[in-house]
């Protein structure tokens, strides 16, 4: 990769060197730089020679003396500063291979890549890489990394990741383990395949790694209209999901007695499918798992409960949240309170099902522009329509239909607001939305 700068930070020390954007990053003492870990290893000596190639073929020699810790600041175009590795995998529950046609090219590389799982949380299986791909996360502590576990039974992993090599996931993070790499972990539930016995122990297994592998999350399966000649995959209902909170409670509770935590938690959706009553804020202890989905509620209604009180009594306004079929109880009640707490905040909630997809698909960040486009139009809007971040594509105001954020702006006639999904800036955002009376 040809390492091309495109952002230079103000203050930095690459600012005050003249590094700019365009610029190429050759090497650094003397070595190539083969992927951001390897930039980011060799920035860490306080004596670095950083080598610059400026877009009209110049090369500059830069000699840098720093503390330990100080940053170059700069950004490069390609996050990685490589090709990401793909995926070689045919899970039977993999959900890239359950899209539609038509969708935006990027949706459809399934990575498999341990610095992706460093830099942005993704979770990778260790069937792709090879025994020096290990070595190099150990050698440079790349660690937390996150792990794609199913199961830890061999036979039933490899015919689940449809790999001959999926077997042999526990002698590896065990070697992690050895070596001091933190290991998150998840398992997608399938019923009657990966869950019940089999999940008890996966994680038993696991647990023997503990603290280096730090959590286990559960998620469930996730199944949309789209899986003709797919593995036929069947999903939690209501009495699957009850069952599943009763399998793994004595596993919560003999883990809370020995280190003070559950170790394996349960998606919000097992909680809600079954009526089960979701955990306090304890059982989550530092929400390490909310990306998948565990503890999003319980969060999302402590953050409404703390911040109610900061609601202005001097406002007006109408307003209308819209999410998916799985948090549309509780964003509801979350409305409730706020119009209970001043009576001139109006808030209608629309419940969007999932066409796009299928109406299996529950949750709001699997939402589509033009569905929520489709349902938004056939109700009554406020002034404001709130949409939480989930929704929407990292860092960019996309769904993941390509619809923007205004083009739903201009269907819709109204001004988009965008929440965070632990929901701890709402109050602040009606505040500042709403009128003085």
């Amino acid at each position: 990769m040809e390492n091309v700068i495109s952002k230079v930070y103000k203050g930095s020390i690459a600012e005050e060197l003249g590094i700019e954007p365009k610029d190429k990053l050759i090497s650094i003492n003397g070595k190539k730089v083969k992927d951001i870990i390897d930039y980011r290893f060799m920035m860490c000596d306080e004596y670095v020679v950083v080598e610059i190639e400026k877009p009209y073929g110049e090369v500059w020699e830069l000699e840098i003396e720093k503390e330990y810790d100080d940053k170059l600041g700069i950004e490069f175009e390609n996050g990685i500063l490589d090709n990401a590795k793909s995926c070689t995998n045919n899970c039977i529950f993999c959900f890239i291979d359950q899209l539609p046609k038509g969708m935006r090219q990027t949706l459809y590389f399934k990575d498999d890549d341990s610095r992706l799982s460093f830099l942005q949380g993704n979770f990778v299986t260790l069937t792709n890489m090879s025994d020096d791909d290990i070595n190099r996360i150990i050698d440079y502590k790349i660690s937390p990394i996150n792990i794609s576990v199913q199961t830890t039974n061999p036979e039933l992993r490899i015919k689940m990741l449809h790999n001959r090599f999926a077997g042999n996931l526990l002698p590896r993070m065990k070697k992690l383990a050895d070596a001091g790499i933190e290991m998150n972990c998840q398992i997608v539930l399938c019923p009657g395949i990966n869950n019940g016995d089999e999940l008890i122990k996966t994680v038993n297994d696991l647990y023997a790694f503990y603290p280096a592998v730090k959590n286990v999350a559960g998620v469930p399966v996730g199944v949309t209209n789209y899986r003709e000649g797919l593995f036929n995959v069947d999903t939690f209902d209501s009495e699957k999901a009850k069952l599943e909170i009763e399998n793994v409670k004595k596993l919560q509770e003999k883990f809370m007695n020995e280190i003070g935590s559950p170790f394996i938690r349960l998606s919000d959706e097992f909680y809600v499918l079954s009526g089960e009553r979701i955990p306090s804020a304890d059982f989550y202890g530092d929400f390490d798992q909310f990306e998948d989905g565990i503890g999003m509620i319980r969060t999302f209604r402590d953050n409404i409960k703390e911040n109610i009180e900061f609601l202005s009594k001097d406002i007006k306004c109408s307003y209308t949240m819209i999410t998916g079929v799985l948090a549309y109880d509780e964003i509801k009640a979350a409305a409730d309170v706020i119009m209970k707490k001043n009576k001139n905040i109006k808030i209608n909630v629309i419940k969007v099902i999932n066409e796009f997809f299928g109406e299996k698909i529950t949750v709001a960040g699997l939402l589509t522009g033009t569905d929520i486009i489709k349902y938004a139009k056939r109700s009554e809007l406020g002034k404001y329509v709130i949409l939480p971040e989930n929704m929407l594509k990292s860092d960019e105001k996309v769904f993941l239909d390509d619809v923007s954020v205004s083009d739903l702006e201009k269907e819709l006639n109204k001004k988009a607001i965008i929440c965070r999904s632990s929901g701890d800036d709402l109050i602040q955002l009606i505040n500042e939305n709403s009128k003085e009376e």
